[in-house]
C-alpha cells in the first residue's frame, strides 16, 4: 500500500506506483494549485515539496529535510512514506506568506501560472537554505517565468535573505519559521507522524518485496520497470512506466549511500543523487570544485531526484554524470535476479547506442572508484547553448598526474562526439609519460579526433563538437596548469 502525507492529511492513493504526483494531486486531490505545464521537468510549475525524515538533529534526533521536486516527474510510489506539500499546504486562512509577500512587493508575477513553483521553492530553501542570496537565487533554478525577466524575482529572493538572517540566529528554526508564518504550525509534528510510517517507506518495503509497490487489481501489466528518480524514464515512457509494474529504488537504505572503503576507495549506492554527490562532505573534501562541476548538470529539482545509476543506464551520450565518473575509471557492481554479483567497468558498459553490456535481469547496484590522490587532479567541463539547465552540446572530464612537468597518469573522456559516452582510451594513453606542453595537447587532439565520430543535430554540427572537444581538452590543462601553459601558444 502506498501511503504518505499530503498537506496535512494521511492518504492512501489506490493508483500504481508509476503513476505520477502530478496527476494524483491535481485529479484525484484536486489540489489545482501546482500547474501542468511541460511534463518534463522543466518549467518547475508543478514543483512541490518532498520531505524525507533523517536522523541530522541533536544527538541523532530524526528531522525531516525537504527538498524541491517537480511532481510531473516523481513517480507516485517515491511519495510512499514521505511528506508532501503543495502550495495550498503552506497557505494561511487571512493572509500571505513571507515568501508570497515578498513576490507581490517585489512585482514578480504577473500571469500567475508560474507563480506557485516559485513560491514552493523559496519555501523549500526557507526551511533548508542557506541565509545568503546566491543560495536564494540557486533555489529557483528549476523555475521558468515567460512574463517578469526575472529580475523582479530577484529582488523577491533579496528580501528573504535578509528576513532568514534572523532565522538563522533563532534557536529553533523551524519553530521560529511556524512564528513567522513560513509554513503552518503542523509542520511540527511532521516528525512523528513519518516516524510512525517507518515501516512502510519505500526503503523497508523494498526490502521484503524486491522494491515493488503494487498497484490496484485490474489488467496485467505490459511489463516490469527499475524506477529511480524518474527524471528520465517518466519523459521517455511515461504510458509504459503507467501501465506497468515497478521496481522502486529512489531512497532505498541499501541503495542511497557515500562511503569511503578501506582501501580509500568511495563507494556509492545506485540510488545516491546528483544533489547527495554535490552536498556531500566526502566528496567535497576529495573534489574541491564538485560543486561547481555539478551546478552544471541540471537544475535543483532534477538533482533531487536524478540517480547516478539511472544517468549511467540511460546510456545518452551526452549524459553528464556519466562523463564525470567515466574520467575516474569507476567500476560497478552488477547484481542479477539471484543476488549474485559481477564487477564491472563503467567504460566497458557501453555495446552501442543505447546498449549496454548486461543481462536483462542485472541491475546496478554500487559504484566506486578511486578519488583523486595527492598530486592528481580533476576537471569537468560542459558546452551548451545556455550555461546553466540545458542538455550538452560536448562535455569532458579528465584525471591527471603530472609531476615535474610530465604527464605520469592521465584519463579522459567525452560526450557528444559519438553513439555512446566515451572513455578516450587512445588519448589517454598518448599523453602518459609526456612532457606537459603546448605541442603534447595539440597532438593529443588529433589523437582524440581519431577516436570520436560526432553527428551534426539539434546541439550543433560535426565540425562545431569537433571543435569543442578540442577546446575543451585544452581547458582541462589550462584550468590546472596556468604557468606552464597559455591559450596563446595553443590556438
Amino acid at each position: 500500500m502506498i501511503q504518505f502525507y499530503l498537506n496535512d492529511q494521511l492518504v492512501r492513493p489506490t493508483l500504481r506506483a508509476g503513476s505520477t504526483l502530478l496527476d494524483y494531486i491535481r485529479y484525484h486531490q484536486h489540489l489545482t494549485g501546482t500547474k501542468i505545464g511541460c511534463r518534463e521537468g522543466d518549467c518547475g510549475a508543478c514543483t512541490v515539496l518532498v520531505g524525507e525524515l533523517r536522523p541530522e538533529g541533536p544527538d541523532g534526533q530524526p528531522v525531516v529535510r525537504y527538498q524541491s521536486m517537480t511532481s510531473c516527474l516523481t513517480p507516485l510510489g517515491n511519495a510512499h512514506g514521505r511528506h508532501i506539500v503543495t502550495v495550498e499546504g503552506i497557505s494561511r486562512p487571512t493572509d500571505l506568506t513571507p515568501v508570497q509577500q515578498a513576490i507581490v512587493a517585489e512585482g514578480g508575477t504577473q500571469c500567475g501560472f508560474c507563480t506557485p513553483g516559485f513560491v514552493m521553492s523559496l519555501t523549500g530553501h526557507c526551511l533548508a537554505g542557506a541565509a545568503t542570496a546566491e543560495a536564494a537565487r540557486a533555489s529557483i533554478d528549476g523555475n521558468i517565468c515567460r512574463c517578469t525577466g526575472y529580475k523582479s524575482l530577484e529582488r523577491a529572493t533579496d528580501r528573504l535573505t535578509a528576513q532568514l538572517v534572523e532565522r538563522d540566529a533563532a534557536p529553533e528554526r523551524l519553530q521560529w519559521l511556524v512564528h513567522q508564518g513560513f509554513i503552518p504550525a503542523y509542520f511540527t509534528d511532521m516528525p512523528a507522524r513519518l516516524a510512525e510510517l517507518r515501516a512502510e517507506t519505500v526503503a523497508d518495503v523494498a526490502a521484503r518485496t524486491g522494491g515493488q509497490l503494487p498497484g490496484p487489481e485490474g489488467a496485467a501489466p505490459l511489463a516490469t520497470y527499475l524506477l529511480g528518480g524518474g527524471t528520465d524514464l517518466l519523459v521517455q515512457r511515461a504510458d509504459d512506466v503507467l501501465a506497468a509494474e515497478v521496481q522502486l529504488l529512489y531512497g532505498h537504505t541499501e541503495r542511497s549511500f557515500i562511503r569511503e572503503l578501506p582501501d580509500g576507495r568511495i563507494s556509492l549506492g545506485s540510488a545516491t543523487t546528483a544533489e547527495d554527490l554535490r552536498s556531500s562532505a566526502l566528496l567535497q573534501a576529495r573534489f574541491p570544485r564538485l560543486r561547481q562541476h555539478l551546478k552544471l548538470v541540471s537544475s535543483t529539482p532534477i538533482r533531487n531526484m536524478a540517480t547516478v545509476a539511472g544517468n549511467f543506464v540511460n546510456a545518452s551520450p551526452i549524459g553528464d554524470l556519466t562523463i564525470f565518473f567515466l574520467a575516474l575509471d569507476a567500476e560497478l557492481t552488477l547484481q542479477d535476479a539471484t543476488g549474485r554479483t559481477r564487477q564491472l567497468p563503467l567504460r566497458e558498459l557501453y555495446r552501442g547506442y543505447k546498449q549496454l553490456n548486461r543481462q536483462p535481469d542485472e541491475q546496478v547496484a554500487e559504484i566506486s572508484f578511486r578519488p583523486p590522490a595527492a598530486g592528481e587532479v580533476f576537471n569537468f567541463e560542459k558546452v551548451s547553448k545556455r550555461t546553466h539547465l540545458d542538455i550538452a552540446s560536448v562535455n569532458s572530464a579528465a584525471r591527471l598526474r603530472v609531476q615535474d612537468g610530465r604527464i605520469e597518469e592521465a584519463h579522459l573522456s567525452a560526450g557528444g562526439v559519438g553513439p555512446t559516452p566515451l572513455y578516450l582510451r587512445q588519448a589517454s594513453a598518448f599523453l602518459t609519460g609526456r612532457e606537459l606542453t603546448p605541442d603534447t595537447l595539440r597532438a593529443l587532439n588529433e589523437v582524440a579526433q581519431q577516436e570520436i565520430s560526432p553527428i551534426g543535430d539539434a546541439r550543433g554540427t560535426a565540425e562545431y563538437k569537433r571543435l569543442l572537444l578540442r577546446q575543451l581538452l585544452y581547458a582541462h590543462f589550462l584550468e590546472h596548469f596556468p604557468q606552464q601553459l597559455t591559450l596563446q601558444e595553443l590556438v
